[in-house]
């Protein structure tokens, strides 16, 4: 269907699979051989993915040392690396943005669609660089102000806006004064069975990245003695596990089938993080799992209080520790079943009608 539409896709970076990851490799599948543009490019990430099938075009940050790994530290270089892909032979661009993508140059005649994760966080959210100020905050601070000036700029230069929750369209309107409609992200539900009885561990999956507090996970857990399996990797993985009871197991990267698995049994899913969707959690309650969430962003829109899951008011862990208490006595009132059926409305099915559609709307 895509052929009609010289189409390419712009992203920020493919260094590892998570959430956005997810996402863009469904949209691809509406785009057979569309190139891929990106900042960052690990092709061992992505070797049995449908991504493989697509060419990829990275920038010149790809050529820089760790860039793979630690794209980020690039982000000064970001929004002048995306304007230098030359995108001129396209009638459709497609972005997937939580950073630059969006910003990449448009011509005339071209229609530029943009799914947006989150307007950058460090930006627009005043957030602090890894979660703490650092001896140069000051000026990345005078940085931040330059890139919202030059994001605002080219976000005027994007044809219509998506938008992958109503907490990111309320971002991208206050951020860009731009509507966005709400297409929430694909979950891939039938890979997940929920199971009787549930087992007593708790479960995180994540990114081990500062914003996703998963050392308030690790310091409520760590009191409570309650068994906790960490299914990710990233850079916290080290300071996590300096401040992690014996009860913590730290599981690394763990394919598909073995999360499903996991989390088919767990007794409760935990999030600290403001998700701007949170895919993984959806992920849980398609596997019966009750999540245990930091009430803000996302999160809002996915759980159901006390029918799938529970909220805490703060990113601390004696807000989660109450949580979790509260949640020991009244665990068995959650029924696996009830609570996968909450989630069918973010169905991989229903992402693609209704990405198709907004993209090919008059």
């Amino acid at each position: 269907m895509g052929a009609e539409l010289k189409t390419a896709f712009v992203v920020d970076a493919l260094a590892a699979m998570g959430g956005g990851e997810k996402v863009l490799l469904s949209a691809l599948e509406l785009f057979p051989g569309a190139p891929v543009y990106t900042l960052a490019y690990n092709p061992r990430v992505f070797a049995h993915t449908i991504l493989s099938q697509h060419p990829v075009i990275p920038s010149f940050i790809n050529r820089l040392p760790r860039s793979r790994t630690q794209y980020r530290a690039y982000l000064p270089l970001m929004p002048f690396a995306i304007r230098q892909f030359d995108l001129s032979s396209y009638d459709l661009v497609l972005s997937f943005s939580y950073a630059v993508a969006h910003g990449v140059r448009i011509h005339p005649g071209q229609r530029h669609i943009s799914y947006t994760y989150t307007p950058l966080r460090y930006a627009w959210r005043d957030f602090k660089l890894n979660q703490q100020y650092l001896p140069f905050q000051k000026l990345a601070n005078c940085f931040f102000r330059l890139f919202r000036q030059w994001d605002y700029t080219v976000s005027t230069h994007v044809d219509r806006f998506a938008a992958v929750s109503k907490d990111i369209a309320g971002w991208i309107q206050r951020s860009y004064q731009r509507e966005a409609q709400v297409i929430y992200p694909p979950v891939e539900l039938d890979r997940f069975q929920p199971k009787v009885p549930r087992a007593k561990y708790f479960i995180t999956v994540s990114r081990l990245v500062a914003h996703k507090h998963i050392d308030v996970i690790v310091e409520a857990f760590s009191r409570l003695k309650l068994p906790l399996i960490i299914v990710g990797e990233g850079p916290e993985l080290a300071h996590l596990r300096e401040i992690a009871a014996p009860n913590i197991t730290f599981a690394g990267y763990q394919p598909d089938v073995v999360v499903a698995g996991l989390l088919s049994r767990a007794r409760g899913f935990v999030s600290a993080a403001e998700e701007d969707f949170g895919i993984a959690m959806v992920e849980a309650q398609a596997a019966g799992c009750p999540v245990i969430a930091y009430g803000k962003g996302g999160a809002l829109e996915t759980i159901a209080d006390e029918a799938t899951g529970l909220f805490f008011p703060e990113q601390s862990s004696d807000s989660l520790i109450k949580a979790i208490e509260h949640f020991e006595t009244c665990a068995d009132a959650f029924y696996p079943p009830d609570i996968a059926c909450h989630v069918k409305k973010f169905s991989k099915e229903r992402f693609m009608s209704d990405f198709k559609a907004f993209v090919f709307a008059n």
